[in-house]
């Protein structure tokens, strides 16, 4: 069972906007924008590959919430500080992935203190639960449940976050991960941080979800050059504001036919009108929405 973790109602500038009361500005219909870090030199170097970015765009589009930019640094603290002193001041919501364990390379916790100038704290809750999994491993006859011994005084270093940090649960080991200024910051493991991210959707930002409608449709089209159809595209964008159109060429290298994947995203009822006009264009310029004999 995932341990319980008490979370206010709160927006996109975290729990503590939950007590400006009656004062409180209105909640913009639009959700915030959502962002993701990924930490690791064995990420960069080729050595693992990133399992976090095709999660996070699955479960955010399950909930009608979509990425919108994706950054991949090295463990070195300096860099994560840099980088994350730049995401604290934005509004958006951010999920970092890795480097929060204890042993050298693991510099994230330290780096959050430092872009936020904060002190490094060791978590009452994160404490407990650190506590649970050493005596859980104990009854397995694997190490002590004593947590004075230097092992587990050493475990202890992942539950010291940045003060006022609050705990995200970890359903697979109980060992938790932290939040602090809606970045919520989780272990490079896939198998507890895609859990912890859907934890976090579901538990703090549930209002944000399904806020707003939008739709992507595309077709494909053969015989037709970018060159040609570009300015269709961009008057397309122009007669329908908000409606953003897009290209994806294919050479064709792999054994199929070259053509171009055509496209619109957006609205529902506007995207579907763009999409039609879009077509009607194609045709009318000479480009074919079969493959040629």
């Amino acid at each position: 069972m995932m341990p319980s973790a008490a979370v206010p109602d709160a927006g996109p500038s975290g729990p503590q906007s939950a007590a400006r009361g009656a004062d409180a500005c209105p909640i913009p219909q639009a959700p915030p924008r959502v962002r993701l870090i990924a930490i690791g030199d064995e990420i960069l170097s080729g050595r693992r590959q990133d399992k976090h970015f095709a999660k996070l765009i699955e479960l955010l589009q399950a909930r009608g919430l979509r990425l919108h930019a994706a950054e991949f640094i090295s463990d070195d603290e300096d860099d994560i500080v840099e980088c994350l002193r730049r995401s604290f001041a934005t509004p958006d919501l951010v999920f970092c992935c890795g480097g929060i364990g204890a042993t050298p390379d693991d510099r994230t916790r330290q780096a959050a203190a430092r872009a936020l100038g904060v002190p490094l704290a060791l978590h009452p809750e994160a404490a407990r639960l650190i506590g649970e999994r050493c005596a859980e491993m104990a009854a397995k006859g694997q190490g002590s449940a004593d947590m004075s011994t230097p092992e587990n005084q050493q475990r202890l270093q992942m539950g010291v976050f940045p003060a006022g940090s609050e705990i995200i649960p970890n359903s697979y080991n109980r060992i938790p991960g932290f939040f602090i200024r809606d970045h919520s910051f989780m272990p490079g493991f896939p198998v507890m941080a895609h859990a912890m991210m859907a934890w976090t959707l579901d538990t703090r930002y549930a209002r944000w979800h399904h806020r707003e409608s939008r739709v992507e449709h595309s077709f494909l089209v053969f015989g037709l050059p970018e060159s040609r159809i570009t300015p269709a595209l961009e008057a397309l964008e122009l007669r329908w504001p908000g409606i953003r159109a897009f290209s994806l060429p294919n050479v064709g290298d792999s054994g199929g036919h070259p053509h171009i994947e055509l496209g619109v995203k957006g609205a529902p009822e506007a995207a579907a009108e763009a999409l039609a006009w879009l077509r009607s264009e194609v045709l009318s310029l000479g480009g074919r929405l079969e493959p040629p004999v």
